[in-house]
């Protein structure tokens, strides 16, 4: 027993020793780090967008992710994505998978290396039958935090606005999961809804995110009820006002009681008024005001005998573009009215032979800025408006 507890003893005495040698002995391994490739130059000729995660041990990488999002064929605006989990064996990188869309075969390998503080890849991928070729040098990398912090996802929409400051009335954006988007646009036709084109292709960060935007322009008198219906669909992530046609700068804020009848608003009257304003700021006559049905602007059309060349007697023809609206969602005390600048365009319009024109130097329509300013201003005058202050993001 004696003999026993000398040797716990003799233990307990060399146990700091031999603790003190392992720390001095021992290496710590290095912490994981993860770093980004955010573009690999020259791949599939430079049109996909691409997205290589590193997981590194020091400099050896311990693991990898490629995400690569392309157009289905070329020149095409529909897009595909991978994202493939690679097996790493030294500079070596390969890994087979299956594209999310179409669902054809991919096989990666490429070999990685190291070129001074950037990196050159090179091998294959290939996408069903396409053989793609990368040689792709000069990359660099990111940190988890900077790549991070180019990632955005905001797509301008506001739920809820205090008003028509930020985002424009007639403006409608929704967000929805990618396997509702199809139904939801089925259901607005024959609605008086104006579906922005662009809106419609699925971008890589839509497919990575995996919801899209819908971009639309509805009457401002009806988007509270489109963005309602909107709520209440399947699918649908967010819905509100974004911005749009409005522009501050040329924006009056006026009471409204004297615009409306009932709950609606005169837009005969606003018309007449607003041509009248007008005519008299561009020494022109009215000659139409139509409201479209499915955005609800006011195209306005003025006429006035063209300086150009007097004898011909040609005619300046000026066109703007009106929106009146609420000043806030659900506003009744306060409309506002946004003007576009002007265009203007000359053409013939005698009785006789016409001459034919054409304005080369900037198309068929160009911007007349000579009383611009002064047209805000005298309809400010007229409806006993107000302007916005942009520096101090007030109404005066």
């Amino acid at each position: 027993m004696r003999a026993i507890l000398v040797a716990l003893a003799v233990i307990a005495a060399a146990a700091p020793e031999l603790g003190w040698a392992q720390s001095k002995s021992g290496t710590k391994a290095p912490a994981n780090e993860v770093r980004y490739f955010t573009a690999l130059d020259g791949l599939m000729d430079g049109n996909a967008d691409v997205i290589l995660k590193e997981t590194r041990q020091g400099k050896t990488v311990t693991a990898a992710t490629l995400d690569v999002c392309y157009p289905v064929a070329k020149n095409s605006d529909r897009k595909d994505r991978f994202v493939v989990n690679l097996t790493v064996n030294g500079q070596t990188l390969t890994g087979a998978t299956q594209s999310n869309g179409a669902k054809e075969p991919v096989t990666v390998k490429l070999t990685r290396k190291p070129t001074g503080d950037n990196f050159e890849f090179r091998g294959q991928i290939v996408i069903g039958k396409t053989v793609t070729e990368v040689a792709s040098t000069d990359n660099a990398d990111v940190s988890e935090k900077e790549f991070q912090e180019s990632q955005s996802n905001d797509d301008g929409i506001t739920a809820q606005p205090k008003d028509f400051t930020d985002v424009s009335p007639e403006a409608v954006s929704v967000r929805l999961k990618l396997d509702a988007v199809a139904d939801f646009l089925k259901s607005l036709k024959g609605e008086n809804v104006e579906v922005s084109l662009s809106s419609l292709v699925v971008s890589c960060d839509a497919l990575r995110a995996g919801e899209q935007t819908v971009s639309m322009t509805v009457d401002p008198e009806r988007a509270g009820a489109l963005i309602a219906k909107a709520r209440a669909t399947t699918g649908v992530v967010t819905a509100g006002w974004t911005a749009g046609t409005v522009e501050m700068d040329r924006t009056i804020r006026f009471a409204a009681a004297d615009w409306r009848d009932g709950d609606k608003i005169n837009r005969d009257k606003l018309a007449n008024t607003i041509s009248d304003v007008l005519a008299k700021t561009y020494n022109a006559k009215p000659a139409s005001a139509v409201w479209n049905p499915v955005t609800g602007k006011l195209k306005l059309t003025l006429k006035r005998p063209s300086q150009l060349m007097p004898s011909l007697e040609l005619t300046d023809v000026i066109e703007v573009t009106g929106l009146v609206s609420p000043d806030k969602p659900g506003g009744a005390d306060a409309l506002i009215l946004w003007i576009s600048s002007p265009t203007t365009s000359t053409i013939d319009e005698s009785s006789a032979a016409k001459l034919i024109l054409s304005d080369e130097s900037s198309g068929d329509e160009e911007s007349d800025t000579r009383d611009d300013g002064g047209a805000i201003d005298e309809l400010a005058k007229v409806f006993k408006a107000k302007r916005w202050d942009a520096d101090n993001s007030v109404w005066k």
